[in-house]
């Protein structure tokens, strides 16, 4: 299929941070992976225009921002990468948008970051990587905390939408894969990460709030769909005083988006589609940790029909991001 959206595609600054890129063991895949996230205008068109890809949705490398710990320097590497940011993509604004990258660490600076990207910049929403790092290293700060709810209102006014993008649990928390690294990072602890903000956020009453919040997650949800039905099931017997008004599912029925970045796996997919619905389940890479040509070539050969590939591929993104695209 031509013309397809993608959204969860990154990007990487000149001497940014590697510690994303260190934990790729094999010979040269660290090194490669450095170059393609340093590339915007080479190897990524090219290959977006051999596997039918029209426009990507780019945003800074994980951790990114948020594993900044000192407040001013985030707020001044957030400015630094979303101009970066709308400098290339007004050379390709026929194949580039952005996402802001924000400093969290500081809700009332992460407000006026993103109205400048939105409003100055011509940004289409954001992407956050995960829980924000504030004051020292060991620090995790969470979005359901009272002090972002002037956030989220603004996010709501703005009228874009939040990209949950996954990070590793912080070393010291990570007991739990002791003796077995193979499950860190995107094996496993990405998602159990990601997953549990997510449900902290819907957990917390914040859709009851923001009705009108835009969540993305990505990976076909992070895992959340294939357990909905238990999450439910199990707090209606044992609420424990939950501030939530909805059930998970209802929250991912109404204020979520999932992709398929890096979960090429027609099982999987369909699943997602019959939790959540075909209108919000879109079609992106995670370029370059995944490659396009496996996401392309599955999601072009997998078995739907032609009007749903259209939908999941291309005009779920434009409705959702409000693209000026025929």
């Amino acid at each position: 299929m031509d013309g397809k959206i993608t959204f969860e595609e990154h990007f990487m600054l000149e001497g940014s941070f590697s510690q994303e890129l260190d934990r790729f063991s094999v010979p040269g895949m660290a090194e490669d992976l450095g170059r393609r996230l340093l590339d915007l205008h080479g190897t990524r068109i090219s290959e977006m225009d051999q596997f039918g890809i029209e426009l990507a949705i780019l945003s800074f490398n994980a951790p990114g921002i948020q594993a900044i710990p000192d407040t001013k320097e985030a707020i001044e590497r957030a400015h630094e990468a979303n101009d970066y940011l709308a400098e290339e993509v007004a050379k390709r604004p026929d194949r580039f948008a952005g996402f802001a990258a924000l400093p969290l660490q500081d809700p009332e600076a992460a407000i006026e970051e993103l109205r400048r990207c939105v409003n100055d910049l011509g940004f289409v929403g954001t992407l956050v990587n995960g829980f924000s790092q504030i004051g020292d290293l060991e620090n995790t700060t969470y979005y359901d905390q009272p002090e972002y709810r002037p956030f989220w209102a603004a996010v709501e006014e703005l009228d874009v939408p939040f990209y949950l993008h996954p990070r590793n649990p912080l070393p010291s928390r990570q007991q739990l894969y002791d003796g077995h690294p193979w499950f860190l990072n995107s094996a496993w602890a990405f998602a159990m990460e990601t997953a549990m903000h997510a449900l902290r956020l819907m957990g917390s009453g914040l859709f009851d709030e923001f009705p009108r919040l835009k969540l993305v997650l990505g990976h076909l949800g992070e895992r959340i769909p294939f357990d909905m039905w238990r999450v439910d099931h199990r707090i209606k017997k044992s609420p424990r005083g939950i501030p939530a008004k909805k059930t998970i599912s209802d929250y991912m029925r109404e204020n979520v988006y999932l992709t398929t970045s890096g979960n090429f796996n027609d099982p999987t997919f369909h699943c997602a589609i019959e939790e959540v619905g075909m209108e919000r389940v879109m079609f992106s890479v995670d370029y370059p940790f995944e490659t396009t040509e496996d996401a392309a070539t599955w999601f072009d050969n997998t078995e739907m029909e032609e009007a749903d590939r259209l939908r999941v591929g291309r005009t779920g993104a434009i409705e959702l991001f409000k693209l000026d695209m025929d």
